[in-house]
């Protein structure tokens, strides 16, 4: 048994699990129990402390295994799926998928001075940001890797339904990651899949510090936000730790919010 009674044969893949949301959700998973599989794909620049942050997860008593890979690619994604197939043997399996893509286009529609959003922006964008979470459920049920009760989580933002300059492919990729795991909760209920999305309010990461105008965005929300502060990674950590437990079996195929109440005004 792990910590808090989590069986240790119970795994977490995170999709993006090197820094913010992810990382923030493989520490607090690994508080409780559960083993961490993490997919990522960073500058060598970055290894010393990426790999610092993994060891400290250790320290929970718990398995981590890393992949360094570029998860929207599918032949690396099939011989990933394939090696963690051979690391969890005989007995482990992923009770919860993580999907922390961060990889879009954050270009405006019109602009005279700078390259505008083309047809292969969207598409790439939309690729990683939100087709990637059906490829790799998918590859991940013929595999046979997921624990009969299952949870796949990801993360949404506001600019799923709101404009915002530059973040036009973006925000399409939010819709479809938030209508892929609508669909994904009606589908896969059979084999005991449950699906969310989790729409975080405003967190400063380093995804967010990379939209254009990232300062602006954040003092509008700490105008807005009746909390009086920004979301941070570990408010969405904890939530997804929520929908992890057997009181949140229940919860499937919707959006929720962890803003702090940034989104009321």
């Amino acid at each position: 048994m792990g910590k808090n009674g989590t069986l240790k044969n119970e795994w977490a893949l995170i999709l993006g699990g090197s820094s913010g949301l992810g990382l923030a959700t493989a520490k607090k998973l690994a508080r409780h129990g559960f083993n961490i599989l993490v997919v990522h794909r960073d500058r060598r620049i970055d290894f010393q402390i990426i790999e610092e942050e993994f060891k400290s997860i250790t320290l929970n008593n718990i398995e981590l295994k890393s992949y360094h890979i570029d998860a929207t690619n599918p032949e690396r994604r099939m011989a990933t799926i394939k090696e963690i197939y051979g690391d969890l043997e005989p007995n482990g399996r992923i009770k919860v998928l993580v999907h922390s893509i961060a990889k879009g286009n954050l270009k405006p529609m019109h602009s005279d001075v700078q390259n505008t959003l083309n047809n292969q922006d969207f598409h790439l964008t939309m690729d990683a940001m939100a087709i990637s979470l059906y490829d790799w459920t998918k590859a991940l049920i013929a595999a046979k890797l997921f624990a009969e009760d299952a949870r796949i989580i990801s993360f949404t933002s506001e600019g799923n339904s709101k404009a915002w300059e530059n973040y036009a492919a973006v925000s399409a990729a939010k819709a479809a990651l938030e209508a892929i795991t609508r669909n994904m909760a009606l589908e896969f209920a059979p084999m005991g899949i449950k699906a969310n999305c989790v729409q975080a309010g405003m967190t400063l990461t380093n995804s967010f510090n990379m939209i254009p105008g990232s300062e602006k965005l954040k003092k509008h929300a700490l105008k807005r936000n009746p909390s009086g502060r920004l979301t941070t990674p570990e408010d969405v950590a904890n939530v997804v730790y929520l929908l992890t437990t057997e009181e949140a079996k229940w919860i499937t195929g919707t959006v929720l919010k962890v803003d702090g109440g940034e989104s009321l005004r």
